[in-house]
């Protein structure tokens, strides 16, 4: 019964791996045109890394030897997708595997078979801030639970054409938002607080702000075990079969994260976000891009450092926040900016406007 019972979780995990290169499902979900997060990982070959049976053989010979309440916690973790509470699964980081030509640490290959096929080298990922892992340098015991990591985003700028105010076009008054200072007056009785978040459909906040005081933060719609800001729990008035669609798609929508080096955005949603934010760009650029984030992917969105020496006298909503903060703008599905229709993030059906504190 026990054996039986093993090989049938083996026999799931497998069905649950991340569909390969070329599947017209991991293409939905890894690749896009433009944005930031089509780094060259995205564009190796699937014949580089050995045959479909040779990877389904050492897959198995893996799982088969773990013990069955890891295999468990493996399982729950790819069936959910990340949505449940996952522990970590602590393995051994020095084993070697070899696939094709290719060899692969455990941990990494793992990651590959049920997360990202396309994955070559463990420089293109980023341990996420509820993994015992993270901070940890060579343990020797690693977590390889493959929702406990992101991708990292490579910047690209958009390839489109200047917006009309880099062309002598009109300019057009800026956004609506809350203005920094606005925002932490709203929440100055919170004095714990690193940031606040206000939700906005098209024109329209919805709810109050929600203040953040624990160190990371999850903004969702729908997620099985959710325990942040649930957009889904708000009252809006809003009939769009715009923001309807797009409020529908949110689901586990992202992860807001204060780390040492600055304030990270991971995508746990199956559909794109855009980001606008003050520290990604060239501080030399005269407007700031907004930037496309796949599924999975995370970007740091706000560097502290950075925040602290900008100035971009030319950028007309950036000029018109006073200087008790910063803002991160993030819509959800659409994007905005000079390579999209909508100009302005206001005309984005469902976006968040992250408001941070002084460090």
């Amino acid at each position: 019964m026990f054996r039986t019972k093993r090989s049938g979780l083996v026999r799931r995990l497998w069905r649950s791996r991340a569909p390969a290169e070329g599947d017209g499902e991991a293409d939905a979900r890894t690749h896009g045109s433009g944005g930031c997060c089509l780094g060259k990982a995205t564009k190796v070959a699937r014949s580089n890394v050995g045959s479909e049976a040779e990877l389904k053989a050492l897959t198995h010979s893996i799982l088969k030897k773990l013990k069955e309440k890891q295999l468990e916690v493996l399982l729950q973790a790819v069936e959910s997708k990340g949505g449940a509470r996952s522990p970590c699964l602590l393995l051994p980081s020095k084993v070697d595997t070899k696939l094709g030509q290719q060899s692969y640490s455990l941990p990494l290959l793992l990651y590959k078979v049920f997360r990202w096929p396309d994955l070559r080298n463990s420089s293109e990922l980023k341990r996420l801030s509820c993994c015992e892992s993270y901070g940890k340098i060579n343990p020797e015991l690693v977590c390889c639970n493959p929702h406990h990591m992101s991708r990292l985003c490579e910047l690209d700028s958009p390839d489109c054409g200047p917006s009309s105010t880099e062309t002598g076009g009109p300019i057009h008054s800026a956004p609506v938002g809350l203005s920094d200072t606005l925002a932490l007056s709203e929440s100055s009785g919170d004095r714990s607080r690193w940031c606040v978040v206000a939700y906005w459909e098209e024109k329209t906040r919805v709810g109050r702000l929600y203040s953040v005081q624990e160190s990371s933060l999850d903004i969702f719609y729908d997620l099985p075990q959710g325990n942040g800001f649930c957009l889904g729990q708000l009252c809006s008035d809003n009939k769009s079969p715009l923001v309807q669609m797009v409020r529908a798609k949110i689901g586990y929508g992202i992860q807001l994260t204060r780390e040492a080096d600055g304030v990270w955005v991971y995508n746990r949603s199956c559909y794109p976000i855009f980001i606008k934010s003050a520290t990604l760009d060239n501080p030399d650029s005269r407007t700031l891009l907004v930037h496309k984030v796949f599924p999975g992917f995370s970007i740091k969105a706000f560097d502290f450092d950075k925040a602290d020496c900008l100035q971009r006298p030319n950028d007309h909503e950036f000029t018109q926040q006073p200087r008790t903060g910063f803002t991160v703008q993030i819509s959800f599905v659409k994007g905005w900016g000079q390579c999209y229709t909508r100009q302005f993030i206001s005309s984005c059906p469902c976006w968040l406007e992250v408001i941070f504190n002084n460090r």
